[in-house]
């Protein structure tokens, strides 16, 4: 009888330290972001976060710690622990921006555990309203007519904002002078004050500058213009078809070693958020379209747009001193 008891309890005690360890998360849960706050990878985290939250019963908080475009925010992800309690919001600019630098202490194909692609955006060219042209064939005119005479901004080196201005200055055959800076707030601010005339930025970003009518665009990514602005042309309709190859992608990954039944139960979760009806909602009012993937598809597509950027930045000679 006695015996009995005792397996009994041991049972129960086994039992409550079995589901203490599956747990998960059980403390607060950190998403950092490589980039300044108004970013694309801000607004998603900030949009998911209290609703993660809600699910997990766990606080969950946004930590922004831009720099060295990005660089910054993917080391400290790539070095915190495997717990599943630090995230990295990313932007695609994590496969481009490391091929700029002489020395980055990871590889975003092997330092990060890939979760889910949860997001995609158009980019959009705009311009101080004091430029003048009102269209892109114009304006590709007037940089010819004032090689490096004017300036283009980006949020830093190594950005599809940066790379996506670079390759159009190649094939257009005009020059402008590239202007970084930490994150696309105080890219934009100078923007509308006139201290640089152009950007090549997010469709997201750049809308409420331009509905309130401090900021003009001229053209957008895709195959259809946005009903939001109807009036802007795409850059297939004007024959530049190659801007469509500088694409924009959220996503949320780990750091390496985190734990496959982690891993997918984040993926479940994210996954659940994003369905949410007023989570839809809120993406597509800041002009991102849900696109979501499975942690395989995101690996892949990991490892093959940091292939195809260390060319584009070979190719076009791109450094950071």
């Amino acid at each position: 009888m006695f015996t009995s008891i005792k397996r009994l309890f041991a049972l129960l005690v086994l039992g409550l330290l079995s589901q203490h360890a599956l747990a998960y998360p059980d403390r607060v849960v950190t998403l950092i972001v490589p980039f300044t706050p108004g970013s694309g990878s801000d607004i998603i985290a900030r949009i998911v976060a209290p609703k993660l939250s809600e699910r997990w019963k766990q606080p969950v908080i946004v930590d922004n710690k831009p720099g060295a475009s990005g660089n910054i925010g993917v080391e400290a992800a790539t070095k915190a622990a495997p717990d599943g309690h630090t995230l990295l919001m990313a932007i695609n600019s994590m496969t481009m921006a490391p091929h700029l630098y002489k020395r980055v202490p990871f590889d975003v194909t092997t330092d990060l555990a890939p979760i889910m692609k949860m997001a995609v955006a158009n980019f959009a060219i705009v311009v101080n309203p004091a430029v003048p042209a009102n269209d892109l064939t114009t304006l590709i005119a007037l940089a010819k007519s004032k090689p490096g005479q004017i300036n283009f901004a980006s949020p830093g080196n190594g950005t599809p904002h940066h790379l996506g201005m670079e390759l159009l200055k190649q094939q257009q055959g005009f020059d402008m002078l590239h202007v970084p800076y930490k994150g696309i707030s105080n890219a934009t601010t100078d923007l509308i004050g006139g201290q640089v005339q152009v950007m090549f930025a997010s469709f997201h970003s750049m809308l409420p500058q331009v509905k309130a009518g401090k900021l003009r665009m001229l053209a957008v990514t895709g195959g259809a213009r946005s009903p939001q602005l109807p009036n802007v042309p795409t850059f297939k309709e004007i024959g530049i078809e190659l801007m469509d190859t500088v694409d924009a992608w959220y996503a949320v990954l780990a750091p390496a070693k985190t734990a496959p039944d982690k891993i997918a139960q984040l993926h479940r979760d994210f996954q659940a958020v994003l369905a949410l009806p007023e989570v839809r909602e809120q993406m597509e009012k800041q002009g991102l379209t849900i696109q979501i993937s499975s942690p395989e598809q995101l690996g892949n597509l990991v490892q093959s747009d940091t292939a195809r950027w260390k060319k584009t930045v070979q190719d076009a000679n791109l450094k950071v001193e």
